[in-house]
């Protein structure tokens, strides 16, 4: 038995199968299943029950499970304090965020962190929300990306960017010379929407209530992606916040128009385990999460760049109809 036996168990055990596991831990199937085995035998029990799919815990199986990840959690920490001896910052930062956080408005923080932590491996993996609190839960990563979390005694809470929410509309809309309105001009119109199990769209329900605005949600979605291209085609307006659309608004595929009279807005939050102990490249990681991406070499870089290239030829760029574009 040795450590990576133990890590492989706990990703068997947290995936609840073999071969997932197997490619997570770059092996085949059946060596893991074969290394799993050997461990059953050393033991002289069944740590999972083959016949269940997924593959689920024996009682003595959560016993070890729960007993190995506080093993490799406490061998972390100790490598951890070994090498900040060297200054050094290395090990796994496993992220789960929500879909609507989206590439773009990570790509900086991962671009920054890969450079000032070059020897830290970033895990970084998007997920419905309830699929990113249940990994919060069980520990299967270090932070969640959420919003609208669910509030638990269990888990600290960090605000991590509060999102203004703006009506969104394709540039051929009869609203979209508008640069700001009000919720009750909304009544009555077309809203391509979130899917009614979201928390954004429970909130976003509750506001138009209060506003006492009827709307006439025409398409529903569980992903923002889909919302832009159903309202760039004309299907709607949407309710969406507004770095989920900044690209769509430089490119003039969208509009975004500012909701007067209200401040509704979309809080995501940074959630972890408050019995869970960070390592050192865990507390970089959030860390830089609070810093503004506009001081980043990689974000001052591309200003650089952008600014030797207009200086040879222009660059004239689609301008939305809302000053939120700029």
């Amino acid at each position: 038995m040795n450590l990576r036996d133990l890590e492989l168990f706990c990703e068997v055990a947290q995936q609840g199968s073999f071969s997932k596991a197997a490619k997570t831990h770059g092996i085949s199937q059946p060596a893991a299943s074969e290394t799993i085995k050997g461990l059953e035998e050393q033991l002289g029990c069944e740590l999972l029950n083959r016949a269940s799919r997924p593959l689920q815990l024996t009682p003595e199986g959560r016993i070890y499970f729960d007993g190995c990840r506080e093993l490799l959690d406490g061998y972390r920490r100790l490598e951890d304090r070994i090498l900040q001896r060297r200054d050094k910052v290395v090990g796994p930062v496993r992220i789960a965020s929500i879909y609507s956080v989206g590439l773009l408005q990570m790509d900086c923080y991962v671009k920054e962190f890969e450079r000032l932590y070059p020897d830290a491996a970033l895990d970084l993996q998007y997920l419905h929300p309830e699929a990113v609190l249940d990994h919060v839960l069980n520990e299967t990563v270090d932070l969640g990306l959420m919003s609208f979390a669910p509030r638990r005694p269990d888990l600290v809470y960090e605000t991590w960017q509060d999102q203004k929410i703006v009506v969104v509309v394709s540039p051929e809309h009869r609203l979209a010379a508008r640069t700001s309105i009000r919720p009750g001009e909304l009544d009555g119109e077309s809203l391509v929407g979130f899917t009614t199990e979201l928390r954004i769209r429970q909130e976003i329900d509750r506001w138009l209530k209060q506003a006492k605005v009827s709307v006439n949600v025409v398409h529903a979605f569980d992903n923002i992606e889909n919302i832009k291209r159903a309202v760039e085609v004309g299907s709607g307006l949407s309710l969406l916040p507004i770095p989920t659309v900044r690209r769509e608004i430089e490119f003039g595929s969208l509009v975004a128009i500012e909701l007067e009279e209200v401040d509704w807005v979309r809080r995501l939050d940074i959630v972890y385990r408050k019995t869970k102990p960070f390592t050192t490249a865990v507390s970089c990681f959030l860390e830089l999460l609070h810093q503004n991406p506009q001081t980043f070499s990689s974000s001052i870089e591309r200003k650089q760049l952008a600014g030797s290239v207009a200086a040879v030829e222009p660059v004239i760029l689609p301008i939305a109809h809302s000053s939120l574009a700029r």
